[in-house]
């Protein structure tokens, strides 16, 4: 039981004590002197009248005498009348002490605190009532035994503890020369507000419908995952975004209440496969002193997040997020009804790269979005380069450029007549080898997750070779390159030019492992019926579009239904040629993936290149 010791009174030398002492030692000398007075005055008045009556005195000695009687017995009536004065004013004394010790008795009786009164050598002189309500110790069992008796041995010390600091704010009753006779104590019990205290914390860290840990408890565990992940590097977790699917639709149509009550038994299922999951991939032994179900939030609405501790494999959450949406996929019964709803959940896994929880709650909840714009129902790994928010360079395009003694010959002016004639064949060549064996370098160098990638771009007339795909296959073979870290670029002229040619080529290219992208989208004449035919894995803005963002309405909204439609595809969005950071604002609004332009740099070498690498890189540099 939680207590909390106070000061009894103001008044630490016992005056109520003291009043009542001098009021006994004055009663008591009063009536004394009185008897003490009556007797002698009394006994002069029997001697002067009776002794010696018969003896030869002069009659006017007996007239005086009788004189000094009436006077005598005045005297001895007045004093009586003194005497019964002061006893009456005892009395008047008397009662306001009663009344106030009867008052006393009204309140200690009454009171909630626990009131005691011990003397010097620690016996109990006094115990309120309160005792027994609270402890459950009769007055009589209270002062059979020590104090310390009646306390569990396993909380004894703590007890002693906290009474010693409390005995420094006790009353203190102090006798006539100063010595401390008695202490008053008062104890209270304070568990109500310990659990109003306690309940308070609790829904400012607990979510009030599912009482699971809300945001702020959530990003707080998160945050000391983060760091520990920086301080232990064989330390790995990783962050669920679970999204309800439809849940607007149910709740509007089935009511709020039905809807709450859905919430509920989703977080039940997400609690019990939590701890399933939980025991599969946490390994640590000190996570087993925590809840199980402590890594798992709701985080508003229909969103929860579950963080899962020492993850050993990435396919381990996987798993994980894929028995998760087993368990929700069972038939709920609501108001009698059965719903089957779905999730769609995102995953991130920890990495030195992010600075704080919030940037990884932002990459889970772009990766569930991501698995609910390929189809619902599932789960998205977020990959790092699905965003640019972390200004981080995660990848570069591989440019021609023709210097001369005049300077610097411009692309529009050569590339043109390079492919026209031929050149452009042994031209590209040339530079995709350099490009990957660069690209090799470089991942060499500078280990991040994911590793560096390398944008080629494919003319008209190489698209057209027959054996396109075995020239970028020798090329990769030959750099020892990964294939999944090349991205080869196709205009959408040349992809719609002939449909059916251009899936065949794309078919056989994505076959090899690489990442295919169409360039300069929304310039040509793309039939949207065919799009989703195409193995891409991304769509690239032209620049004449993002320029134009702010200022043109039309622009903006070409820009939002190109990432939508790359979005519903399941396909990344990059926006070419970014020169502001206001376009950046837009483009990370729109939820656009990555951007490339002036605003981050100039088209430069291989030297400058790398020099931006180390400065975007700086902390995974092996």
């Amino acid at each position: 039981m939680p207590s909390a010791s106070k000061s009894a009174s103001p008044r630490s030398r016992g005056i109520n004590s003291l009043k009542i002492h001098q009021i006994e030692g004055r009663e008591w000398w009063l009536w004394g002197f009185a008897v003490i007075v009556t007797l002698a005055l009394t006994a002069g008045i029997v001697f002067l009248t009776f002794f010696d009556q018969n003896s030869g005195i002069s009659r006017q000695y007996w007239t005086d005498l009788r004189d000094w009687v009436r006077g005598l017995a005045a005297l001895v009536l007045m004093f009586d009348i003194y005497t019964m004065y002061q006893h009456m004013q005892l009395q008047r004394v008397r009662r306001q002490l009663i009344e106030r010790d009867e008052l006393f008795q009204l309140i200690t009786e009454n009171a909630a605190d626990m009131i005691a009164v011990v003397d010097a050598a620690g016996n109990r002189l006094y115990n309120s009532p309160a005792y027994e309500k609270v402890l459950g110790y009769s007055g009589a069992e209270l002062s059979a035994g020590s104090s310390v008796d009646q306390i569990h041995p396993s909380d004894r010390e703590r007890v002693l503890q906290a009474a010693a600091n409390a005995r420094s704010t006790a009353s203190p009753i102090q006798n006539g020369n100063g010595n401390m006779e008695k202490l008053v104590i008062v104890n209270r019990d304070i568990t109500e507000r310990k659990h109003a205290e306690e309940m308070l914390e609790h829904r400012a860290l607990h979510d009030v419908l599912t009482e699971l840990p809300n945001r702020a408890l959530f990003v707080d565990r998160l945050q000391h995952s983060l760091i520990r992940a920086r301080r232990h590097s064989d330390y790995k977790f990783v962050v669920l975004f679970i999204d309800i699917d439809g849940f607007k639709v149910f709740n509007d149509s089935l009511g709020h209440t039905a809807g709450d009550e859905l919430l509920i038994q989703v977080a039940h299922r997400l609690t019990a496969s939590f701890r399933e999951t939980d025991t599969v991939s946490r390994s640590a032994p000190e996570t087993n002193t925590r809840s199980t179900a402590g890594g798992l939030a709701r985080l508003g609405g229909d969103e929860f997040t579950a963080l899962l501790d020492d993850i050993s494999q990435p396919s381990d959450a996987i798993r994980a997020a894929r028995r998760i949406l087993d368990k929700i996929s069972v038939p709920f019964n609501i108001g009698g009804q059965q719903i089957v709803v779905s999730a769609s959940i995102g995953i991130v896994a920890s990495s030195n790269s992010y600075e704080g929880a919030e940037d990884l709650l932002r990459d889970s909840e772009i990766a569930m979005y991501r698995a609910k714009q390929s189809g619902k129902a599932r789960c998205e790994v977020f990959d790092p380069a699905m965003h640019f928010e972390s200004g981080k360079i995660i990848g570069f395009e591989a440019l021609s450029r023709w210097k001369t003694v005049q300077g610097m010959v411009s692309p529009v002016d050569f590339i043109p007549i390079a492919d026209e004639t031929g050149l452009i064949l042994p031209m590209n060549r040339a530079l995709y080898l350099e490009s990957c064996q660069q690209l090799q370098s470089w991942q060499t160098k500078i280990k991040c997750t994911p590793p560096l990638t390398m944008s080629l771009n494919i003319t008209p007339r190489q698209f057209a070779l027959p054996d396109l795909a075995k020239e970028i296959e020798a090329i990769l073979t030959q750099s020892g390159i990964h294939p999944s870290t090349v991205n080869l670029e196709i205009t959408e002229t040349i992809a719609m030019g002939d449909a059916d040619r251009a899936f065949s080529v794309l078919a056989d290219l994505k076959s090899l492992g690489v990442r295919l992208s169409i360039d300069d989208f929304g310039t040509g004449y793309s039939s949207l019926s065919r799009l989703p035919r195409f193995p891409i894995d991304a769509l690239k803005i032209d620049r004449i579009f993002i320029s134009q963002m702010s200022s043109d309405h039309d622009n903006h909204e070409i820009v939002r239904l190109i990432v939508m439609l790359a979005h519903s595809l399941g396909l990344k969005v990059v926006a070419e040629g970014t020169e502001t950071q206001d376009e950046i604002t837009e483009l990370k609004h729109l939820k656009c993936e990555m951007a490339q332009g002036f605003l981050y740099s100039p088209p430069v070498d291989s030297t400058k290149a790398f020099e931006l690498l180390l400065a975007s890189h700086q902390p995974v540099i092996a």
